[in-house]
């Protein structure tokens, strides 16, 4: 649901890389589909985690070939016990690496947001308000307009930019119902413009929606969004 969120802990990606470590410290091993038909449903968990982690030190860390063989090489010498840097004095260093990265991540989501909210702006029916939320009616509904005290009941599809689906009722075979003043601004503003039996399209720059925290592990900080949303009543 599309609400929104305190914000979370701050647990520092130090200890992130902790578990990276663990998961990436032994020398290369086959994959587990070259491991032979039938591997351990161990190795396929452990192998499966590997793949989760190299994704990230890839698109949130932006790690090079090069980098990404200092960091196998320093996992290794770390598990071996013979590392030869005081980790400790460099966290410092660590911290201002992690923080540019997350940076450039963010600008470039950013980025590519607001191109994409552009495309939906020009979708025939589609109108930009002044807050950048896009709005394009799907089905004309000929109920009333609920107010920003009022509760709804609704059912939606919200995706990213690329098309992945991170939340749906619509999906889950379930209506929402809440408060239109307990979510994110984009749907507080938007819903309010719809009327009872009306489906819409809201396109969620990130200034809308989750900014630069983002939301869970799907929800990247500076992500614009899209949701489908069909008013099915006011409560």
């Amino acid at each position: 649901m599309p609400r929104t969120q305190p914000s979370p802990a701050r647990l520092t990606r130090t200890l992130a890389w902790g578990a990276m470590a663990a998961l990436l410290l032994l020398p290369a091993a086959a994959p587990v589909s070259a491991q032979g038909a039938d591997p351990s449903p161990d190795d396929r968990a452990i192998y499966s985690m590997g793949v989760l982690q190299g994704k990230d030190l890839k698109t949130s860390l932006y790690f090079s070939d090069r980098e990404l063989q200092l960091f196998l090489d320093g996992a290794r010498d770390g598990h071996a016990g013979k590392a030869d840097v005081d980790v400790r004095a460099e966290g410092a260093a660590i911290r201002s690496l992690q923080q540019g990265r997350k940076n450039r991540a963010r600008d470039e989501e950013k980025k590519a947001g607001a191109a994409y909210a552009a495309r939906m702006a020009k979708e025939e029916g589609a109108r930009t308000l002044e807050s950048g939320v896009v709005i394009r009616t799907l089905t004309s509904g000929l109920g009333e307009n609920p107010k920003i005290v009022d509760k709804v009941k609704v059912h939606y599809h919200g995706t990213l930019r690329d098309g992945t689906v991170f939340d749906s009722s619509v999906d889950r075979g379930s209506p929402a119902s809440f408060p239109l003043n307990r979510v994110i601004p984009c749907w507080t503003e938007g819903v309010q413009l719809m009327k009872v039996g009306e489906k819409a399209k809201l396109t969620c720059p990130a200034e809308v929606a989750y900014g630069d925290r983002g939301s869970g592990a799907l929800i990247k900080p500076g992500a614009t969004l899209s949701f489908e949303v069909e008013l099915l009543g006011i409560e």
